[in-house]
């Protein structure tokens, strides 16, 4: 079977290895400045041809290129881990800097968290690239998701994202409501660590 992304296939590698590249370099000069970087680490991923097909059907959307690179915005995705909230809004502020780059969207649920806990800051980018793309363009244009959170929402969404596709658990309603308590004390937490590095900073330039 061709697959779902046809040509495009390696212009998503690239675009995705481009960006992470500049998210490495920006990093680098970060930790050459502070002496820590500001992130702990990323990880990238080209949405699965069984995915991307099973989300053009929900969608009810043709299942073909065009929809999963043009309409579909989360065939590339990158998640990025850093130790403090405010190391994620300095990243989204560099991201929005990114040569030929538009924000598309973006949703903070950081400030704005979901009902059941969940925190993270979203965006979608779409970026220009000197190759044609699945509209014709050339340049085109290529979609990416990028999701931002600390170390604790992360172990937190990992959690969250085991039970939501784990079948027959009988205290299903328990462990929602305490990881709903465990959502909220991280949040705490992230943010007396914050208060802490602030200070520690502060302090050191007196």
């Amino acid at each position: 079977m061709e697959s779902i992304y046809g040509p495009f296939q390696d212009c998503l590698y690239r675009v995705m290895d481009r960006t992470t590249e500049e998210l490495k370099e920006y990093n680098a000069r970060i930790k050459e400045k502070t002496g820590e970087g500001i992130y702990e680490h990323l990880s990238t991923r080209i949405k699965s041809e069984e995915s991307m097909r099973e989300k053009c059907a929900r969608r009810e959307l043709p299942v073909n290129t065009h929809s999963a690179l043009a309409v579909i915005t989360d065939a590339v995705g990158i998640r990025v881990i850093t130790r403090f909230i405010d190391d994620i809004y300095e990243i989204a502020a560099f991201l929005r800097t990114l040569p030929g780059t538009e924000v598309v969207r973006e949703k903070d649920y950081i400030r704005h968290a979901k009902p059941n806990g969940y925190r993270s800051y979203h965006m979608i980018l779409k970026r220009e690239f000197p190759f044609p793309d699945a509209e014709g363009n050339n340049p085109g244009h290529f979609y990416i998701e990028v999701q931002l959170r600390s170390l604790a929402m992360d172990s937190w969404a990992s959690l969250e994202h085991q039970l939501k596709y784990k079948k027959d658990i009988p205290s299903r309603d328990l462990i929602v409501s305490e990881l709903k308590r465990c959502a909220d004390e991280l949040a705490s937490c992230d943010l007396s660590m914050q208060t802490i590095r602030n200070l520690i900073r502060e302090e050191g330039t007196v």
